[in-house]
């Protein structure tokens, strides 16, 4: 399959300078978060996540792992990431203990059906060209079994931003609303907005449900 103009930008040297700037443990996680929304990412997972119903979970798009660690560190288990860039997975190596990160698409997720109670992303779905989103939803559903869970830059309608100079490598987004508009068999269980602390930036989280 062909990669998309976004997957080559972030499979190159952009996307190894990203992974050079945001490599966290779970505490400078933590700690960043609060920094920028007044609650850390952890107890923004413990609103969110069932964890009597999650026995495994997959990450799209999770560079060295980072939010992955922070859900090992929170008692999950049985984790796993895909990842398009070389040198983070790499990295993700050495970051992590315990954690399955392997090479592998949002357009063609390495895994069967149903595969994962849980499957998300964090930051990854705002990258996607608007034109290629159908595609990586319909992945992102066909992997899960029971939930889908994200936290995504927001947007009421769909929103190009620049972004570190660059067109087309950033849309906000209603992503729960475009999920459930694909998948009209989908519930809501949860959705919160975190407004930024020194801007008017407003990330959405929210977690759906297979029925």
């Amino acid at each position: 399959m062909m990669s998309t103009p976004q997957e080559k930008f972030w499979k190159a040297n952009f996307g190894d300078e990203y992974t050079g700037r945001n490599t966290f443990t779970p505490e400078e996680l933590d700690a960043m978060y609060t920094d920028r929304y007044g609650i850390s990412r952890t107890e923004m997972n413990r609103r969110f996540l069932p964890k009597p119903s999650i026995a495994s979970v997959l990450e799209i798009g999770c560079n060295v792992g980072n939010q992955l660690s922070l859900l090992q560190s929170m008692g999950y288990a049985n984790l796993y990431g895909i990842e398009i860039n070389t040198d983070a997975i790499e990295r993700a190596k050495k970051h992590t203990r315990g954690i399955t990160i392997i090479e592998g698409s949002v357009f063609d997720i390495p895994f069967e059906d149903n595969y994962f109670d849980l499957v998300f992303t964090s930051g990854v779905l705002i990258h996607i060209s608007p034109q290629d989103l159908p595609r990586a939803l319909i992945e992102i559903y066909r992997v899960s079994k029971k939930f889908i869970w994200g936290f995504e830059y927001f947007a009421e309608t769909m929103t190009p931003i620049t972004y570190r100079g660059h067109t087309d490598r950033l849309w906000k987004n209603d992503f729960a609303k475009l999920y459930m508009k694909q998948f009209p068999s989908l519930k809501l269980i949860r959705s919160e907005r975190y407004k930024y602390i020194r801007d008017e930036n407003v990330d959405s989280m929210f977690l759906l449900e297979k029925k």
